[in-house]
């Protein structure tokens, strides 16, 4: 299943350096076990050696050692079919959300059974070898007799640790392959130490006026007009006299690859309500996601910047007063709310959109410590759920607290701007009973169904309102469902769909250019007529001057398609280039100008220049 689509090498040579490498990786993680016990060898006095007590810590640590290892065989199992990877910094991330990921594995997997299938492998182990760990643990009395081996498994790890690096696995041509070599609690170590990137220190770079006169270049459009200051991308754009003010609810939908859609090829009738309004709305048919999570997202929606290197900006400190999309709607006089299903303290949601002038609609918890607003915050009760599982209450009950409010907001006089985030289309992939045909927790086709029917039910009971002919609907994804394919970054994984619905005096139209998510607002406030002032790295697509490109990247990785040139910057300054072909998904290294190279260089260089400096803030 894993090499479908892929170019896998089985060579005699390839397989060999594949195991080979396995092995490499698996004795590094043996010897990291080990670690503990050697250090606990080492600091135990002579006279307990052959003491019950050192016989019940050695075991104890043992078991503990046995119990990690078979529990994250299995854990890897459980992420390798989520993400197709080995643990990465999506692993390390979930570590500090519990609540969520504990509730989402008991929901998806049977979970007592697996804990005692863990325990009980891992004492069947213990049982098996017992004699062996008897006469190894009275073996050696004093220190002296330890130090050989103690001392032994701690220099050993030193010299993994500081030369085996985990990037050696995936010298391969097959991203497959090279993800197999690698040994999980490795990774996940390697993912928790590289967790925060330094663009400068890890990226080819240019000069900061050389990128910022290209970036400013490529941003240049009829209308715009630059500030003095030459490094930043502050600019007015300028479209008309904003006679246009529509209500805008944009439904960031989790996970929906555009594959889902028959619009897109899909044969299984999974989304007759978007497929329905990709006939009735402009929509961006050849659209790409920034990155592979949601977080990545939230960034390119609000603040359409690139996704540089490490956490997204969501999550990052010193996020607060940004230039975001909001802050253009506060200033056409605009109330911004941020809607979220679960509880938006995970992955920093609640902070950073209170942080950034959005009121909070979440369905939140009864005590989060700590939790600070500097705007207004709305739970919503337990009356007005009716299904609700790990990640948070089901779409349609979502939607209802987005009518509810937009109901108070029209009494009130308000133009509203709503960015609101679901989570129904997620694993464990269960909703409400009776919605549609295929039974909850069946799996992805499911959540799917039940997403797009959740989308036509809450525009059914939205055109029955007074503010509806008012009100701009914008339907786009966060990311894809998978964005594991044949090579790390797999164009085709990053396809969404993204459709704008009810745009007065336009019945449906459609751009096929290729974009990216950060160019859905520029493009937008072009059609709506609007002059603002902005730091958005977002271009108008219907623009002459516009030349199609996505930007867009994993965690380390960073890709910019311009064409079909690609070229992707990774760390310890590697620039790879391609071409890339469309309709076969193919990418063949190719050699580039220096032209193309740098231009992807200036996106993600400046975009990281002006937030390291503050100057993607608004104050």
């Amino acid at each position: 299943m894993f090499l479908a689509g892929s170019k896998a090498d089985f060579s005699l040579f390839s397989l060999i350096s594949t195991l080979g490498k396995g092995v490499v990786f698996d004795f590094g993680v043996s010897i990291f076990f080990s670690i503990i016990y050697a250090l606990y060898l080492l600091a135990l006095p002579k006279r307990w050696s052959k003491t019950k007590g050192n016989y019940i810590a050695s075991y104890f640590l043992v078991f503990m050692m046995v119990l990690i290892s078979i529990f994250s065989f299995f854990a890897e199992l459980t992420f390798w079919q989520e993400f197709e990877s080995r643990f990465n910094f999506i692993a390390v991330d979930y570590l500090i959300y519990t609540f969520e990921v504990i509730n989402n594995i008991n929901e998806s997997y049977p979970l007592p059974i697996l804990i005692s299938s863990v325990v009980g492998v891992s004492v069947i182990v213990l049982l098996i070898f017992r004699k062996a760990f008897s006469r190894s643990f009275s073996s050696a009395e004093s220190f002296w007799q330890r130090l050989p081996i103690s001392g032994a498994i701690i220099l050993i790890a030193i010299l993994y640790g500081t030369t085996i690096n985990n990037k050696w696995a995936e010298n391969s041509n097959n991203r497959y392959q090279g993800e197999l070599a690698k040994a999980g609690v490795y990774s996940f170590f390697a993912a928790f130490k590289n967790n925060e990137l330094d663009y400068e220190q890890f990226y080819s770079k240019v000069d900061n006026e050389t990128a910022f006169n290209i970036i400013r270049k490529e941003l240049q459009e009829p209308g715009a007009q630059f500030t003095a200051d030459r490094e930043s991308v502050l600019r007015k754009i300028s479209h008309g006299k904003d006679l246009n003010k529509p209500n805008v609810i944009m439904i960031t939908i989790e996970s929906f690859s555009a594959s889902f859609m028959e619009r897109f090829g899909n044969k299984d009738h999974l989304t007759p309500n978007l497929d329905s309004l990709a006939g009735h709305s402009f929509i961006f048919s050849n659209m790409y996601a920034t990155g592979t999570r949601t977080v990545r997202g939230m960034e390119a929606l609000s603040l359409a910047v690139p996704p540089t290197p490490g956490n997204s900006i969501v999550r990052r400190p010193n996020n607060e007063n940004l230039s975001t999309v909001g802050e253009i709607f506060r200033t056409k006089g605009y109330e911004t709310s941020f809607f979220y299903g679960g509880d938006g303290y995970f992955d920093n949601m609640n902070q950073y959109f209170s942080s950034n002038g959005f009121n909070i609609v979440d369905r939140g918890r009864k005590i989060n410590v700590g939790d600070t607003y500097k705007t207004k915050r709305t739970i919503i009760p337990d009356t007005e759920v009716h299904f609700e599982n790990a990640w948070g209450i089901c779409d349609g009950d979502l939607y209802n607290a987005v009518l509810k409010d937009a109901d108070q907001k029209f009494k009130e006089g308000k133009h509203i701007y709503d960015f609101v985030m679901t989570t129904s289309n997620h694993r464990p992939f269960t909703y409400p009973d009776g919605k549609i045909d295929i039974p909850s927790k069946s799996g992805r086709d499911g959540a799917v169904k039940y997403t797009d029917y959740a989308i036509g039910e809450f525009l059914s009971k939205a055109r029955t309102k007074p503010w509806f002919k008012n009100t701009v609907f914008i339907f786009v994804a966060d990311h894809c469902a998978s964005s594991a394919g044949k090579n790390e970054i797999d164009i085709s994984k990053y396809h969404i769909p993204c459709m704008i619905y009810n745009l007065s005096a336009i019945h449906h139209d459609e751009t096929s250019k290729m974009c990216s998510q950060i160019d859905l607002y520029p493009t937008l406030f072009h059609l709506l007529g609007w002059t603002y002032t902005s730091s958005l790295y977002g271009k108008d697509v219907l623009s002459p001057s516009y030349l199609p490109r996505a930007i867009l990247g994993t965690y380390q990785k960073l890709a910019y398609l311009k064409k079909d040139s690609l070229v992707i910057l990774s760390p310890q300054q590697q620039i790879e280039t391609y071409i890339y072909n469309g309709e076969s998904n193919e990418q063949k290294p190719a050699e580039f100008s220096n032209a193309i190279k740098n231009e992807a260089i200036a996106y993600y260089q400046s975009a990281y220049l002006l937030y390291k400096s503050g100057k993607l803030r608004t104050k």
